[in-house]
């Protein structure tokens, strides 16, 4: 059984940084493509960033693009969301999460599609 464990969140200020990691264990790392998620106090969960199974493909929400970015080490079996220049607005609980593919380049915004969650890692920005 597959099991992904999210650490890295904190308490930051506005314009500092937070690098989030992943832990996949219970299965074959690169079989799945990996999608980090966010739900604020009241809002629906939304989508955050994404990253194919083998060939890197990447794909981001446009409130995020140009400051997160998500990767994958095989070698760690872990996913990361490296977050820069946070903004109040980027406060919620983030979710790591992971699907199978059939293609090596697939990646999916769609929170349906993803099989297996973490737990979540909270992240407060202040201004």
């Amino acid at each position: 059984q597959v099991h992904l464990e999210d650490a890295g969140g904190g308490s930051v200020k506005a314009g500092t940084s937070l690098r989030l990691s992943c832990a996949f264990s219970g299965g074959y790392f690169l079989a799945y493509a990996m999608g980090w998620f966010r739900q604020a106090p009241g809002n629906e969960r939304e989508f955050v960033a994404a990253i194919s199974r083998t060939t890197g493909d990447t794909l981001y929400a446009d409130s995020v693009k140009g400051r997160f970015t998500i990767s994958k080490n095989s070698a760690e079996n872990t996913a990361y969301l490296h977050m820069y220049s946070l903004k109040p607005e980027d406060t919620a609980i983030y979710y790591c999460a992971a699907r199978t593919s059939q293609r090596n380049n697939i990646v999916s915004s769609t929170p349906e599609s993803y099989t297996y969650w973490g737990q979540g890692t909270q992240v407060t920005v202040s201004s």
